[in-house]
């Protein structure tokens, strides 16, 4: 999958968009034919334990970016950019999106709206890297639009998340992900743009549609989102897993002969003869 194949779906069919950190579930993700995989600073939350996405650098994210694109044959994989990589230090924004292409091996890169947002994406594509915008609710600057809350809610705050869904647009980036927006202030972007929406907890009007895996699959240990459909309970298919081995080992059940090597009799016996 290529930039060209997720723009040319607008209008088409729903774009589908999932999370990945490692080899296996990348793996999975791909084989199932998902259109993008996000490599995600939800890391932080739902990998590394983390209180805050914040708290995930350069070293983390790179780190997870390689075991997924090692994966990977068909999906497009983008780089979350990491708070501390364009936000605390704006001039080093390039150089840390070039890293995610050249040694993480990723296609692009997705940046959070922030004050200078414009200026750092417009650099970023200059350097001949694709960006996914981010709007709405931002995690990494959630402290300063007032929480892990809803956004776009009244008229000026809606009209504000248009301008800078267009605005992102203009400069050339290929997707703006839309998180926690009321239905039909998305509804209303989408139309608006060219490039496709992808939503988060952004109503059923986006061009596409993105989970963080470790919810989808129950595997998260973070408060339930609303957004956020578990379609599996794999923590208790776990748990239930691990209890039967500790039952087992503990019983002498395990390893049984079908999980155990043998000798034959004649060079054991050679042995006791030492």
């Amino acid at each position: 999958m290529e930039i060209k194949d997720i723009l040319s779906l607008k209008g088409k069919r729903k774009i589908t968009m999932l999370t990945a950190y490692d080899y296996p579930i990348a793996s999975l993700i791909d084989k199932a034919g998902i259109d993008m995989i996000l490599v995600g600073d939800s890391l932080a939350n739902v990998v590394l334990g983390l209180d805050s996405t914040t708290q995930v650098g350069m070293q983390e994210m790179l780190h997870h970016a390689k075991a997924v694109t090692r994966a990977v044959k068909h999906s497009l994989v983008i780089g979350d950019m990491p708070y501390n990589s364009y936000q605390v230090n704006p001039q080093n924004a390039v150089e840390n999106a070039l890293r995610f292409i050249n040694e993480a091996l990723c296609q692009a890169v997705k940046l959070e709206w922030f004050d200078k947002c414009l200026e750092v994406a417009k650099g970023i594509i200059q350097a001949g890297i694709p960006v996914m915008g981010h709007i709405g609710l931002t995690p990494q600057t959630a402290d300063k639009i007032g929480g892990f809350k809803v956004q776009g809610k009244d008229a000026d705050t809606a009209r504000r998340l248009i301008e800078q869904a267009t605005a992102l647009e203009k400069l050339g980036c290929f997707s703006i992900l839309l998180e926690c927006i009321p239905d039909r202030i998305t509804e209303l972007i989408t139309k608006e743009l060219k490039v496709p929406t992808i939503g988060i907890g952004a109503g059923p009007y986006c061009d596409g549609q993105v989970l963080v895996t470790y919810d989808m699959l129950g595997l998260s240990q973070r408060r339930r989102l609303k957004f956020a459909k578990k379609y599996v309970d794999l923590s208790a298919l776990i748990a239930k897993a691990v209890e039967e081995f500790k039952l087992e080992v503990t019983g002498k059940k395990f390893p049984a002969a079908e999980h155990s090597f043998s000798i034959q009799e004649e060079e054991l016996k050679k042995l006791n003869e030492r």
